[in-house]
């Protein structure tokens, strides 16, 4: 199966369309409705859950299981208060960088629908050059054009509505993905792709396949850490995304060297289960599909941590997407390595069997 003919113009089309709508941690669900929707056609059952973790399974009556996931969920702020002039100042849910926020529009999402503002910042006429204060938690703030805290309240403002920003997605020089929330709608994205190729070349697989969009794993792998308790899964391949490290100001030394373009990212780290990890490469070599490799420390940051250490121990597995400018609104993919992400779950689903342990000690 080629790179090239696996991207289709519906693809793009659902890509482009749930990326655009805003799915901040804690209110996924909109997002989870377009996921859903897109795979009905593609799988036997769903799952959801009380926080809005939701799954599509394939073989939902076999006993073995394997989970492929991505998250739902992008960064975000909250209101947190409200001056009495009508500014509104903020706290993140989920890691929001206050560097990017000044001079960009946002929208405030009330009971009423969605109500306009931008992050102001002073003018540089106004600034004392020789002291200048960066942007940070404390001085960020937003305007909504509001005269003081009745009006904002009237506009149906109020500490707790959440903020996300409007930026959607965008294709650069043909082959670059680039919109906000590609962290991580780009693994949901993913893992659909998979179960609409497994549906559409009539693979018949072995074991009952769960196909997990997870919730919450900015503040923490939540959706994740709740979900595997539900699923109770054999093996797990989990799919995010990763720094491209070739941009200025990055330390290689520190951070390691990945690229946009030179394919999947396969993870060392104590919760990436070593044998599941050598199947995934394996099947690169043998499919010829182009990798690189990243070590972890203590953790990978990812619901592969979540995955890995629930009921007992599930082998599991992380394979991640290069990504540039990560937390932006401008975050960054190559076309080439979400293809390839997709064929080597793809590839690697088709050589697992059923009632594989994965066992060090078999």
């Amino acid at each position: 199966m080629a790179a090239s003919k696996i991207l289709t113009k519906k693809s793009l089309e659902f890509f482009e369309k749930y990326l655009n709508n805003a799915s901040p941690t804690g209110y996924e669900w909109e997002g989870q409705k377009i996921w859903m929707d897109y795979l009905k056609p593609y799988v036997d059952d769903f799952i959801t859950d009380t926080y809005g973790t939701a799954v599509a399974v394939i073989n939902p009556d076999a006993k073995y299981k394997v989970v492929i996931e991505g998250h739902s969920d992008e960064i975000s702020w909250y209101v947190n208060y409200i001056t009495d002039n009508g500014l509104l100042y903020v706290i993140r849910n989920g890691g929001s960088d206050h560097q990017i926020a000044p001079s960009k529009w946002v929208n405030i999402h009330t009971k009423n629908g969605v109500v306009k503002g931008v992050f102001g910042w002073p003018a540089i006429h106004t600034r004392d050059k020789s002291k200048e204060q960066p942007p940070k938690i404390e001085n960020i703030f937003i305007d909504i054009g509001a005269k003081d805290k009745e009006e904002v309240e009237k506009m149906g403002v109020h500490v707790g509505c959440v903020i996300t920003y409007p930026d959607t997605f965008q294709i650069l020089n043909n082959d670059k993905f680039v919109c906000r929330a590609i962290d991580n709608r780009a693994g949901g994205f993913m893992v659909a792709e998979v179960a609409r190729l497994l549906h559409e070349n009539k693979k018949k697989l072995p074991f009952g396949l769960y196909i997990t969009n997870s919730v919450q794993e900015e503040i923490g792998l939540r959706g994740a850490q709740m979900i595997t308790e539900t699923i109770k899964p054999n093996v797990a391949i989990v799919t995010d995304v990763t720094h491209d490290t070739t941009t200025p100001m990055i330390d290689k030394k520190k951070e390691g060297e990945t690229s946009i373009g030179k394919g999947p990212v396969i993870s060392y780290a104590p919760a990436v289960q070593q044998k599941l990890r050598e199947r995934i490469i394996e099947t690169a070599e043998a499919k010829k599909i182009p990798f690189q490799r990243q070590a972890s420390s203590r953790s990978t940051g990812t619901d592969t941590d979540a995955f890995a250490y629930s009921n007992g121990g599930v082998a599991s597995a992380l394979i991640s997407l290069p990504l540039r400018y990560m937390h932006t609104t401008v975050e960054m993919v190559h076309r080439d390595d979400v293809e390839n992400v997709i064929r080597l779950i793809y590839e690697t689903l088709l050589t697992i069997k059923e009632g594989e342990t994965f066992s060090y000690f078999e």
